[in-house]
């Protein structure tokens, strides 16, 4: 991300009346505290939004800013510079004026050695547009407008070429040029389709391959069976796994390089019934902890969540399902307290991120440490912050309470349905109901959702059907709701951006139950009831998921289709 100098932006920042001088001056030492440039603390922190950012940005240097979804780009122009070489300099050609002149979004574009190298190899006159980071990556999907057939024809050739060899042995299998040219494949068309992860699975008379983009699996490719064996073993290879072991889960992770990024994967393998099933989790290694906003918390739920932050001691619970965003929640949250003067540790399974200045465990039940005895271990650290990845058994939830009780920030998440049914889940944990009201803070619920395509959103009036099943649905999930359901609604044509789905990236829908006073004395009654809880939630403001998804279809982020989905899920 190119950058302003911290004066300019001060002073710039501080004739909009965004900050203080003296915020400034705290924040700038931060920056420098956690090694972050100012552009992502102040995002991080609430300070300014990305895209204004960027506008400052581009007047600062003096280029205009470019939105590559509202560009038409030819693929002539486009394949002017290589793939590889644009996303090597971060640089994309979208337009060719009359005269030649190649119009180039840039993440610099005051780097002129790129752009002279640019002009000397192309041998035309580059013309610099400033471009997002994340739009600069969106828009190196025009490259795949054509890439699926040419994953195919390679990833075939690959399968033929392992299958002529005839290799019998299998380690020598994982280490031959087809096997691992198919891998390669795998895992960079995963990369440019922005999966999240990769499922290799043995059928009878096949190989499946699936990819889960925005949180919904996609078959990619089948292969045939025979290059099953030697496919597993190059991923135990990478993964530094035992090869010969086939009746056992194993577990493991590598690196994986992309042009000028570095990708962490996650590796977990299981025996099923025709062989062995392969996960891989890809997990990009530089990336930052988002800012409440980047997630997709509201303002008026992101006020709620930060009161209860601020408290030095009791419990922050993210609820949700697997896959449902809970763990990249607790990040943003942890970066939002990392401070100088507390702190943290973490026991984590596994570390996703690595965050500056926070204490980090990976669990590890071979050498004993589960989440249990790490977080003894934690303790006698003398934290004022504690994360607990999942509370998943009684002693853990035992020692997450006490630490809560005795004076630490705990920070944790549990599978739950929605943020109420934390309450119910600690006392089936053994949890004394007195306990729960004492230090439960606030429960957070989630899911994730689909946003809609930017480059090809529009909207649409809601028609009576969709109208009456939506009012009907707001009465259900909470008859106190102050909402209406909005007149106009969006969605996402298809685009070779979002590759004819209407929908790229996701962020969250959330539902937060804060405990006061009154909460806490339900909680402790000998009758409790669930629904009595929820109902006395929903009459002090508390905004269902459901609710928040419908905000947010209003707003043009998702569909209600897609808040429909993850709700009945």
């Amino acid at each position: 991300m190119l950058q302003i100098p911290n004066q300019k932006l001060k002073e710039i920042l501080i004739k909009e009346d965004l900050i203080s001088a003296e915020n400034f001056d705290k924040l700038a030492v931060e920056s420098k505290r956690m090694g972050q440039n100012m552009a992502d603390v102040l995002i991080s922190q609430g300070v300014i939004k990305p895209n204004y950012f960027y506008t400052l940005v581009a007047k600062y240097v003096g280029v205009e800013l470019v939105n590559l979804g509202g560009q038409a780009i030819e693929e002539k122009t486009l394949r002017k510079l290589s793939e590889d070489l644009a996303r090597q300099k971060r640089a994309l050609i979208f337009k060719e004026e009359s005269d030649g002149t190649l119009s180039v979004a840039m993440e610099d574009p005051s780097d002129l050695a790129t752009i002279e190298f640019l002009e000397k190899n192309l041998k035309v006159k580059i013309k610099p547009f400033l471009v997002t980071s994340d739009d600069l990556n969106r828009g190196f999907a025009f490259y795949g407008r054509h890439l699926t057939e040419d994953f195919k024809q390679i990833i075939e050739e690959n399968i033929q070429a392992s299958l002529r060899k005839k290799i019998g042995d299998v380690k020598e299998a994982a280490k031959d040029v087809p096997i691992v040219a198919i891998i390669d494949n795998i895992l960079s068309y995963a990369i440019s389709l922005q999966a999240s992860d990769i499922h290799i699975e043995i059928l009878e008379s096949l190989i499946l391959i699936r990819y889960r983009i925005d949180g919904v699996l996609h078959e990619i490719i089948r292969m045939p069976k025979e290059v099953h064996p030697a496919i597993v073993a190059r991923i135990k290879l990478l993964g530094d796994l035992k090869i010969d072991e086939h009746l056992k889960p194993q577990d493991g992770r590598f690196r994986h390089k992309i042009g000028p990024d570095m990708i962490d994967i996650r590796i977990s393998i299981i025996p099923v019934f025709y062989g062995e099933k392969v996960e891989m989790r890809l997990l990009p290694s530089t990336q930052r902890p988002l800012s409440m906003e980047e997630l997709g918390i509201l303002e008026d739920t992101r006020k709620i969540i930060e009161e209860n932050i601020k408290k030095t001691y009791g419990m922050v619970l993210v609820c949700g399902p697997t896959g449902s965003g809970k763990t990249t929640t607790l990040y943003s949250i942890l970066n939002i307290l990392n401070r100088p003067e507390v702190n943290i540790v973490t026991i984590e399974d596994p570390i996703e991120y690595d965050i500056k200045y926070v204490n980090q465990t990976q669990i590890n039940p071979l050498a004993g440490i589960t989440f249990a005895t790490g977080l003894r271990s934690i303790l006698r650290q003398d934290p004022n912050i504690i994360m607990v990845g999942e509370i998943r058994d009684e002693e853990t939830a035992e020692i997450s309470v006490h630490s809560a009780l005795t004076g630490h920030l705990v920070l944790s998440s549990l599978h739950t349905n929605d943020a109420a049914t934390a309450v119910p889940r600690l006392v089936d944990m053994k949890v004394v109901p007195f306990l729960v009201a004492a230090t439960l803070n606030v429960s957070i619920a989630q899911r994730l959702v689909r946003k809609i395509c930017l480059n090809c959103i529009e909207s649409y009036a809601a028609d009576k059907g969709t109208a009456a099943f939506l009012e009907k649905q707001l009465k259900e999930v909470n008859p106190q709701s102050k909402l209406t359901v909005p007149k106009f609604l969006y969605r996402g044509k298809g685009c070779a951006v979002c590759h004819n789905t209407g929908y790229r990236g996701r962020n969250g829908i959330y539902e937060v139950l804060s405990i006061d006073e009154e909460i806490r004395k339900l909680i402790i009654k000998p009758e409790f009831s669930l629904s009595d809880l929820n109902d006395v939630a929903k009459k002090k403001g508390m905004i269902t998921m459901f609710e928040d998804g419908l905000r947010k279809a209003a707003l043009g982020m998702t569909t209600v289709e897609e808040v429909l989905r993850v709700i009945r899920e």
